[in-house]
């Protein structure tokens, strides 16, 4: 399973890319916590790369504040 950290586009890139992998990396942690292995678990941060809303809104920021589950190679 990879964590993805996604950010809204407020902030420099450097900044939202940061920013993403702190929040895949408290996903990540909270998971530890609740037993997943740890060797089962990637993180990877898109910054503000892959917005789930277009938006230049509260509302868009909101959505795109966030943490995604990807599943590859099953």
């Amino acid at each position: 399973m990879t964590l993805e950290g996604h950010c809204d586009e407020r902030g420099s890139l450097d900044y939202n890319l940061a920013l993403g992998e702190r929040r895949a990396l408290a996903i990540r942690d909270y998971l530890l916590q609740m037993g997943v292995p740890g060797d089962r678990i990637t993180t990877k941060t898109l910054g503000e790369e892959m917005p789930a809303a277009f938006g230049h809104d509260e509302s868009s920021y909101l959505q795109n504040r966030r943490g995604e589950f990807a599943f590859y190679g099953m």
